[in-house]
């Protein structure tokens, strides 16, 4: 049961700002991934080195990885959110 939607579809001119930001985060994330997989490729015993507390370098880059992820998005998050904001204000200022 479609009730159709629920806010006007308007232009969004924040649109290419945030896909730049989201592009750059991404080809980051694909740099630094690429670095575990050449290591792993071309030097898979490096992943063995005992780096901390006897836990090897595969283990902290991998949990790295996850963790650079995980702030990527929440940074995305917070600029797209922001970005939003401002839009919004901008909108109400140019009603009155």
């Amino acid at each position: 049961m479609d009730h159709g939607r629920n806010i006007k579809s308007e232009k969004d001119d924040s649109f290419q700002y945030r896909q730049k930001i989201g592009i750059i985060l991404f080809l980051v994330y694909c740099i630094i991934y690429s670095g575990f997989i050449i290591i792993n490729v071309s030097w898979p015993k490096l992943m063995e080195l005992n780096i901390l507390f006897g836990v090897n370098l595969a283990v902290i880059y991998g949990f790295s990885l996850i963790i650079i992820a995980i702030i990527f998005g929440l940074t995305y998050d917070i600029i797209c959110t922001n970005i939003e904001k401002k839009s919004i204000k901008t909108e109400r200022k140019n009603e009155l």
